[in-house]
């Protein structure tokens, strides 16, 4: 990649500004007037030209001034990852707001989902998954009736996981208690991934008699914690319609398809979320297709046992430096709650 000059950067970075700001392809004689003002429209219509050429701005057609290319967000979204960002104004009513709803991390998630499509008019986005390496606290198997038990696992942290199952004979709680003491005494304390085995191995040995109807407890706790799926919230969707970046129907198809394919969007967040703190993808950079009109934004941060992720999916003309406030921000504010 070429190195820009510093006004070459300068230019850059204020036809983005602009076109943020206004939606307006911006001109060299608004860019002379606005923001580099020790130089001529003349000078800056060439830097445009070769800055056009360089792949950075393009001119929708002949009369028209430049817009911003991908290449050119994504220098102006490294610029400001540069700043030092001060907390978003209005987030303390907001995060009030979401104390409100408080019941657990998931439904208050879900509510921030909802509340930052509200205030910026993208798609919000939140998730929740376990760690990887996060260590079981405890597991409970409790008989609703017949052979139906039902499996609770304790997360160190706090984090609850729970489903139903039907075993192949009646066990009684007695022996479903023992069960759950002996299990515990392997697992407590340690990451599923290291008792797994184990506990398999103690259950042919021990508890040979009813191994079977264990084996199905073991095989559906296997499923609730070696798939680590998030749990995902989406809100706000209804708010892009009055974005003119998604006046194009292909360009709205597509964002509506990725919220309907769960899968896809599990795909955006776990990729865009793997490190702690801010990640933005623009474009094609996004690891779905389908969105290359569009810049993702997350947030992400590990605690408890847990990792929690915001985001915003919008068009690529967002205010970038904005939503990367408000996330962080956000998301700060709601983990100082739980």
């Amino acid at each position: 990649m070429t190195l820009l000059t510093e006004r070459q950067l300068e230019v850059v970075l204020a036809v983005v500004y602009e076109y943020i700001e206004c939606g307006e392809p911006a001109g060299s004689r608004t860019i002379a007037k606005k923001y580099l003002r020790g130089c001529s429209p003349a000078t800056i219509r060439n830097e445009m030209s070769d800055l056009e050429e360089m792949g950075y701005l393009y001119q929708p057609h002949t009369s028209a001034g430049r817009l911003p290319t991908p290449m050119a967000y994504r220098l102006y979204v490294d610029a400001i990852m540069q700043r030092r960002r001060t907390p978003h104004p209005g987030i303390n009513g907001w995060l009030d707001d979401i104390r409100d709803q408080r019941r657990d991390m998931e439904s208050v998630l879900a509510y921030a989902s909802q509340l930052l499509g509200k205030v910026t008019s993208y798609v919000g986005v939140a998730a929740i998954a376990p760690l990887e390496d996060v260590a079981i606290h405890r597991i409970d198997f409790l008989r609703l009736g017949g052979e139906t038990v039902l499996v609770v696992i304790v997360l160190n942290g706090g984090l609850i996981h729970s489903r139903t199952i039907l075993l192949p004979a009646d066990i009684s709680q007695d022996m479903l208690d023992n069960i759950s003491r002996s299990i515990n005494t392997i697992a407590s304390g340690n990451p599923w991934g290291q008792v797994r085995e184990v506990i398999y191995s103690y259950l042919v040995q021990e508890l040979e008699q009813i191994f079977h109807s264990c084996r199905e407890a073991i095989d559906q706790m296997d499923l609730i914690l070696s798939s680590r799926k998030y749990r995902l919230f989406t809100g706000g969707a209804r708010y892009i319609l009055a974005l003119p970046d998604f006046q194009d129907m292909g360009k709205l198809k597509a964002i509506l398809s990725l919220l309907e394919e769960e899968q896809n969007l599990a795909v955006i967040v776990e990729k865009c979320s793997q490190k702690e703190g801010v990640r933005v993808t623009i474009g094609d950079e996004n690891p779905v297709p389908g969105i290359s009109s569009c810049s993702v934004v997350t947030v992400a941060s590990s605690t408890r046992g847990q990792r929690a992720v915001l985001g915003l999916i919008g068009p690529m003309r967002m205010d970038y430096e904005r939503s990367i406030a408000l996330l962080e921000t956000m998301l700060k504010g709601l983990y100082e709650d739980f």
